[in-house]
This record gives structure tokens, sequence and C-alpha cells, in this order.
């Protein structure tokens, strides 16, 4: 039994494949699937597939890099986060790979778009008890800050959550760990560039570990380069499996527990 914690099925090239995907997953005994929102304009098509699937679930959001989209509100999180089988607020964060000071490129103070939108998203989770999925791409150290003064001035704090498809140093998972975030790893775990983040699937422990496919990006070797699907999770848990002196069957259901445990919202 395995479970995708992040995948994007309502994206054109898999919804054109969803049954075959649904065989596929079957086959290859993944169980369950989250399927993530990056704008509002999607949600309502996020949402759909969730609720005609017994076996999907989704999440209220906007991607920290999507420009030129309709601008989520507070008010607008929480209304999506009281839907049936929406599970988690995201995805968020921050993105800040496309800035390059150095060339002229946007700027740290240009990207205050980002971490206004980052905060909106963390004050929903912390109002509706739902977890936040976090993307950080070379944004790591302004994450984990904001992280830190929202749960600070929220009194409470949020309610964790997860960063998902880490590629961050094993630093960086000890803050988010210590903040009581999971860590799930994608595909990229498979790539022989991957060394060091191999380390850090040693590192986090048992129970705050998720495997993802952040589909239909990042297929695992032997797909690298092709379209993924959340049936290639399992490949994931193979060599999670391998790294951590366990079996991928015992991964999966670890990290399924795990998914259950997070997103309790899974159980209504």
């Amino acid at each position: 039994m395995y479970t995708d914690s992040h995948c994007h099925l309502n994206f054109p090239e898999l919804m054109s494949q969803l049954d075959s995907i649904q065989e596929a997953m079957l086959a290859a005994q993944v169980t369950r699937a989250m399927v993530i929102c990056t704008t509002m304009e999607k949600f309502d098509e996020v949402h759909n597939l969730a609720m005609a699937h017994d076996n999907m679930w989704a999440t209220v959001g906007v991607h920290p890099d999507n420009e030129g989209v309709r601008e989520p509100s507070l008010q607008d999180l929480l209304d999506g986060a009281a839907r049936a089988k929406v599970v988690a607020i995201g995805e968020t964060g921050l993105d800040y790979y496309q800035m390059d000071e150095r060339k002229g490129g946007r700027t740290i103070a240009d990207m205050e778009w980002q971490r206004e939108r980052f905060r909106t998203h963390i004050r929903a989770a912390r109002q509706t008890g739902l977890p936040l999925v976090i993307h950080t791409r070379q944004a790591s150290d302004d994450t984990i800050a904001i992280l830190k003064e929202e749960g600070e001035t929220g009194g409470a704090g949020c309610a964790g959550g997860v960063f998902h498809c880490f590629t961050e140093s094993q630093a960086v998972a000890r803050a988010a760990l210590d903040l009581g975030f999971y860590i799930s790893l994608s595909g990229i775990l498979t790539f022989k560039t991957a060394a060091d983040l191999r380390e850090v699937a040693k590192f986090v422990p048992d129970d705050r570990l998720l495997i993802e496919t952040d589909s239909p990006y990042l297929a695992p070797v032997p797909y690298r380069g092709k379209l993924n699907n959340p049936s290639y999770v399992p490949l994931v848990a193979k060599l999670l499996g391998e790294l951590r002196g366990s079996s991928s069957a015992a991964i999966g259901e670890l990290t399924t527990r795990n998914f259950l445990k997070l997103f309790a919202k899974t159980a209504d």
C-alpha cells in the first residue's frame, strides 16, 4: 500500500489519461493520492477530482511562483478549506529560483508579494487547523523565518505540515523537523546527482517521512524525462528502503501511516 502525497492530476497531460493512470495505480498498489491546488482558478477542478474519486483528496492554495493569477484572500482559503475532502492548505511557500540580482533580475525586495501570500496561507492553516503543504526553492532561510514569525504572532502557531519535494540541506531538514513539519521525498531522490539528498533521506525520522511524485514532473529513474504519474511512487519507496535498510513495502506502509496522521481530515 503506497500513498502519493503530492501530485497534479488535474493538469491536462494527466487528466487526459486519468482512467489508465488509475489502472496503473491499482496495479502498483498506490491506494491514495493528494491532488494539489496551485491557483484559485483551478481549485474547483482539483476539488471535483477529489470528490469524484474515493482514493483522492485535495488542497486549496496558490503556488508561490504563480504570477498573474487571482490572489487568494484569507477568506478564499478558509472557504475552500471548509469543503469536503480538502485536507490541507497549499501548496504555498517561497520560490526565489528565477531571482538573480547579479544579472539585473528580481531582488529579495521584489519578492515581498510572495512573502505576503505565504503569510496569508499560514494564517489560514492556523485558523482551520489544517496542515500546510510547503514549497521552498532557493528560499529556505526566509521560509523558515516566516514560519517562526507567524507561529509567534499567532500564539498557538500553525498545524504543521510538510516540506514537499524536499531538495534542501540536512540543516534545513532539521529546522523544518524542529518546527513540527514532515519531509516528503520525490523521484529526485533516484537521480545520480542527488547524493546529498540521499543523505538527508537517511536522516529524517521514520515518523516524519512522506513520499510523492509531484507528477507530471520529476519522474524517477528509470522513467526520468518522461511523464510522471502516481503509479511511480513505489520507485521512490524502493530507493528509500535501500537507503534505510528496509523494504519498499515497509516504506509504503510507513509513509501511508504518516500521511493519514498528518492529513487527519482524510478520515472524514
